[in-house]
């Protein structure tokens, strides 16, 4: 099969809900690796892409979390607080504004120098999101709130300070399930920019 082909065909959408954003259902042929389209249906739940940044200190050599209640987490058999790095979704801002914003929002740190690590797709199956990743070094200084995130939003966010070996041992023992905030603390390691 030549890449420049088309490999979807015939797409058909049905809006299922627009209640909180959009889960589509959609039918199309696709193209097999063989040559001969197959029918094919999914459903596409469509957030808008975002951003996430992972506050660092090499000195301190500590890293900025969250901790939150998640629904979606809670009701698959968890307790529901899962401990993050700061996000959010882009709406009408760039990756690099919205970090920002989240930051302060959530950790209540006014951060400046932004490394973007990555682009992912956390749930490609049936999830459009693409995660804009980033890591900021921070200071004391650079906490201008409390942080805790936006009431009117319906946020209850606890800011945690960890030792960077604190956090990578919570990914051994399952403290920290998030896949972007695991993604991130790896990245961190492997870096070199922290004490292991």
């Amino acid at each position: 099969m030549n890449k420049d082909e088309p490999v979807v065909r015939n797409i058909k959408e049905k809006l299922l809900s627009d209640n909180w954003y959009v889960l589509k259902k959609f039918d199309f042929e696709l193209r097999r690796r063989d040559g001969v389209w197959q029918p094919q249906s999914r459903e596409a739940y469509d957030r808008g892409n975002g951003a996430a940044v992972l506050l660092y200190n090499q000195t301190k050599n500590s890293v900025v979390l969250t901790r939150q209640f998640r629904f979606p987490v809670y009701i698959n058999g968890h307790n529901g607080f899962l401990i993050e790095a700061a996000a959010g979704l882009l709406d009408d801002s760039s990756p690099e504004e919205r970090i920002v914003a989240e930051a302060q929002e959530e950790t209540g740190y006014h951060i400046t120098d932004a490394e973007k690590v990555f682009e992912t797709y956390m749930s490609p199956g049936s999830v459009t999101e693409k995660l804009y990743l980033f890591i900021a070094h921070y200071e004391d200084h650079q906490r201008t709130s409390e942080g805790g995130g936006l009431a009117e939003e319906g946020e209850d966010i606890e800011v945690l300070e960890w030792p960077f070996e604190r956090a990578l041992a919570a990914i051994r023992s399952g403290e920290i399930e998030d896949a972007k905030t695991i993604m991130l603390i790896q990245h961190l390691a492997l870096s070199g920019k922290m004490k292991i």
